[in-house]
């Protein structure tokens, strides 16, 4: 019987799931920077962290290298991201296996997006079309590890309609995830319609809020571009109020963000999964100003 370690261990009733992204600088200086943030995140006692990797599956290596030390440095546990872009199956099968031999427990399971240059996402030959197909993959193959999957309170930006888009992400969780953490988004009752939603068509997992505090207006508007987030519009016209003044738009951007979580926290969220942009000030004023139910830990 295989020994899988479930990430739905961190929202256990009367705890809190904290968890932060992460990605791979390109440079040995910017993964020494990113530590020293991560140094001061890690004091409010996350669950878990995840670390993706660039467009195309560019930085897989530093991703495992990354999510390794994680472990190592700070004894948390931590997830390594995968998608099916550019991969084939023994392409995905050998870094699940590597990332087996490195300890790591976790995957968050990911289609991906298009690569650059590219307006529609194409499988490679004997590759993988869907999210749903690389968790079905993981769990026949790789049982051992628990997986997380992607959710879309604004919808996904190539989904036919809501209904397809809820339909798909069922079928994720049909295949075998254990919780799903959501896009980015910045108006909370986008979210509560989201998880009522899930609720009525039979998904019972964690639903985990995923929260990416604003700091720079120009960067968020590029972000939300991309990934199809709404930016409500008296947020917008706050931050406009502050185009001139960088601290501004961090003021703004993080009270927001606090807010956020606190009614999420208050909603009965199991959790929620920080979006750091591997920075540490804007998520640490966020906690720090906070006060959360005891974080979720994998039982022993």
């Amino acid at each position: 019987m295989t020994n899988r370690r479930r990430l739905s261990a961190f929202y256990r009733p009367g705890h809190f799931g904290l968890s932060y992204e992460l990605y791979p600088p390109r440079t040995d200086a910017g993964v020494e920077d990113l530590f020293r943030h991560l140094t001061e995140l890690v004091r409010f006692n996350p669950s878990f962290i995840t670390c993706t990797y660039g467009a195309g599956g560019s930085t897989r290596d530093k991703t495992l290298d990354i999510v390794a030390r994680v472990k190592r440095d700070f004894r948390l546990p931590a997830a390594a991201h995968l998608t099916c872009v550019g991969a084939t199956r023994d392409d995905l099968r050998s870094y699940l296996r590597e990332a087996r031999a490195r300890d790591i427990e976790f995957v968050v399971a990911l289609r991906g997006d298009p690569p650059k240059g590219e307006t529609e996402f194409r499988p490679v030959s004997n590759g993988l079309s869907h999210a749903n197909e690389l968790v079905a993959l993981i769990r026949s193959e790789f049982d051992h590890f628990g997986i997380a999957v992607a959710g879309y309170p604004e919808v996904h930006q190539e989904a036919s309609s809501p209904d397809a888009d809820l339909e798909h992400l069922k079928r994720k969780v049909d295949a075998g995830a254990d919780v799903v953490i959501t896009q980015l988004f910045y108006n909370n009752a986008d979210f509560y319609r989201f998880r009522d939603r899930c609720a009525a068509a039979g998904i019972d997992l964690a639903i985990v809020p995923g929260i990416l505090p604003i700091t720079n207006l120009a960067q968020i508007r590029r972000i939300t571009s991309l990934c199809g987030a709404k930016l409500p519009g008296n947020l917008l016209k706050r931050l406009e109020a502050y185009a001139d003044d960088p601290q501004g738009q961090f003021d703004v951007g993080v009270y927001h963000a606090t807010k956020q979580v606190e009614q999420l926290s208050e909603e009965g969220c199991p959790g929620v999964h920080f979006y750091v942009l591997n920075k540490s000030q804007a998520t640490a004023q966020i906690l720090r100003a906070l006060t959360l139910p005891p974080p979720g830990r994998t039982p022993n």
